[in-house]
């Protein structure tokens, strides 16, 4: 594997966060972007520059998980935002999906599968624990309309192409050899074209369509 994904821890137990944050640093794959204990802190920290992916958590004083997502995904947030909680209500996890999160994982994850999930939520997956996986099927049917695909400019093609194969906003721009910032425009026009809240949900209706 190349360069390692970095990640952005958002929990407001600062025993937790201080656990998931080691788990995270103990695998050579993912470097700590950085951590913070409120959805506020979380938003200022992505401002100027993203991780590959933000862990976040759900019930936290203050901005909710939910809150936090909104605001990342209104501002314009590209990175994975997989969701870490212990909540397992069938309406948490089809509002937060929707919402735009990339996964959402269980707090009783086991480690290892926990950063394996990582992973594959960087390869493009949208990764769900087994848990709350039966509620998916109640997202399907929202989001069947793909006329926007034949409606896109080569170059977003080409874009959306690489997105369906889990590429980074780094190794696109490396594969295309253009900015990371000129990328980054041309998912947010996507994400717009496709009125997708995430980058995996827009991939998943490339890939099934």
């Amino acid at each position: 594997m190349g360069k390692p994904y970095s990640v952005l821890v958002v929990d407001d137990h600062p025993l937790l966060r201080r656990g998931i944050c080691q788990l995270i640093t103990s695998d050579s794959d993912f470097l700590l972007f950085g951590e913070t204990g409120t959805g506020l802190e979380a938003l200022t920290a992505v401002a100027e520059n993203e991780p590959d992916i933000i862990l976040l958590d759900l019930n936290m004083k203050g901005m909710s998980g939910l809150d936090t997502l909104n605001a990342m995904r209104q501002e314009g947030v590209t990175a994975r935002i997989v969701i870490l909680t212990v909540s397992d209500a069938k309406q948490d996890v089809i509002r937060l999906l929707r919402a735009g999160a990339d996964g959402y994982l269980l707090k009783d994850t086991e480690p290892d599968l926990l950063l394996e999930q990582l992973k594959k939520a960087m390869l493009g997956h949208r990764v769900i624990s087994e848990e709350v996986e039966a509620y998916l099927y109640e997202l399907k049917n929202a989001t069947d309309d793909n006329t926007w695909i034949e409606n896109l400019t080569p170059r977003e093609l080409q874009i959306l192409q690489e997105l369906a194969e889990g590429k980074s906003n780094r190794m696109i721009s490396e594969d295309l050899h253009i900015s990371e910032g000129t990328v980054k425009v041309h998912v947010k026009n996507l994400l717009r074209k496709a009125n997708a809240k995430s980058r995996t949900e827009m991939a998943v209706r490339y890939l099934n369509n």
